[in-house]
């Protein structure tokens, strides 16, 4: 759902204040977390996620999927326990197809060290992913609520998914060169997630449907700050950008433009094609993570030693009349 439509239903759909629930819809945030009410015990992280074929390859998209919704839960600091399937196939689809997507996202789910505890199919439209409860030290949640003036940004994978996967339905590049893309998408967060836990981080988010500029501006708005991205220092996917240029994005690119246009400035003489790739929907992004200067050192030694990207694509400064600036 467009994320305007969304704030529209969640403004008129009131969540009943309950001290257990320590984050929830409010804030745009990519998990709930919920206190079990005891003292000293983790708290639970609750997220589900769901979408249509994203790549041909059955198994990879069984993976994609599963990589998807767990990695909400890293972006909460938390860690996957367990997860239900949800699907929907079409009637008369192949048998093994089927079996090929389950496990794919079976064995990305164990991978996780999480387990599949069991789940729901339909027959219709061709939907899968998976509802994913975790764990997380309510010390270590990392919500859009908190960012902090000068904290610094980095992002853990490169973006352009939505226009390497839009230009791989239109024919526009082969397999040989989409493959690549499609497993860094099936890339779990989970060593990301342990860097930023292991030093300390105070916000963070995943970059996926809304795209970098639209996760971006929930962290900004959670946080009551205005998020400045450093276009040249934004790491985009071999071949992304050229793509880009010649007007090839997912339908997404457009409804978060439209969506986000009054929240959102663009600096003079930033690439065009780059600012697309920033509006662009992503699937199974990296991690957006905040920390304070002084911490920037740690996280980058963190994420190095673990063989995650280490980029840093802005920064946070006091409200400037929108949410996101791009320079």
């Amino acid at each position: 759902m467009p994320m305007g439509r969304l704030a529209q239903v969640l403004r008129d759909t009131k969540v009943t204040a309950d001290e257990r629930l320590i984050v929830g819809p409010d804030t745009f945030d990519d998990a709930g977390v919920v206190s079990i009410g005891v003292p000293g015990a983790p708290a639970l992280v609750q997220t589900v996620a769901f979408f249509p074929p994203v790549v041909d390859d059955p198994y990879l998209y069984g993976a994609i999927a599963a990589a998807n919704s767990l990695s909400d839960v890293y972006a909460m600091g938390g860690r996957p326990l367990s997860a239900l399937t949800l699907a929907s196939f079409p009637k008369d689809f192949p048998q093994e197809t089927i079996a090929l997507i389950m496990r794919g996202g079976f064995e990305k789910v164990k991978e996780a060290g999480a387990l599949v505890a069991g789940g729901h199919t339909v027959e219709g439209e061709l939907i899968f992913g998976f509802s994913v409860t975790g764990l997380v030290d309510p010390a270590q949640v990392t919500p859009n609520t908190g960012a902090r003036v000068g904290d610094v940004v980095y992002l853990t994978k490169r973006l352009g998914m939505g226009t390497m996967t839009t230009a791989a339905k239109r024919g526009a590049i082969d397999w040989a060169t989409m493959e690549p893309a499609a497993r860094q998408m099936a890339h779990l967060n989970a060593a990301a997630a342990a860097a930023m836990v292991a030093v300390g981080a105070r916000a963070a988010t995943d970059v996926t449907g809304f795209g970098l500029v639209g996760h971006g501006r929930n962290l900004a708005a959670g946080s009551g700050l205005t998020l400045r991205l450093v276009a040249r220092d934004l790491p985009l996917w071999p071949g992304a950008r050229e793509l880009a240029a010649q007007g090839i994005a997912s339908g997404g690119s457009k409804r978060n433009r439209e969506t986000l246009a009054s929240v959102v400035r663009v600096a003079d003489g930033v690439d065009p094609a780059v600012v697309t790739a920033i509006f662009d929907a992503e699937t199974s992004g990296g991690l957006l993570i905040a920390v304070p200067p002084g911490l920037a050192p740690a996280l980058e030694r963190e994420l190095a030693a673990r063989g995650e990207l280490v980029a840093c694509v802005g920064e946070f400064v006091l409200p400037d009349g929108v949410f996101v600036e791009i320079v």
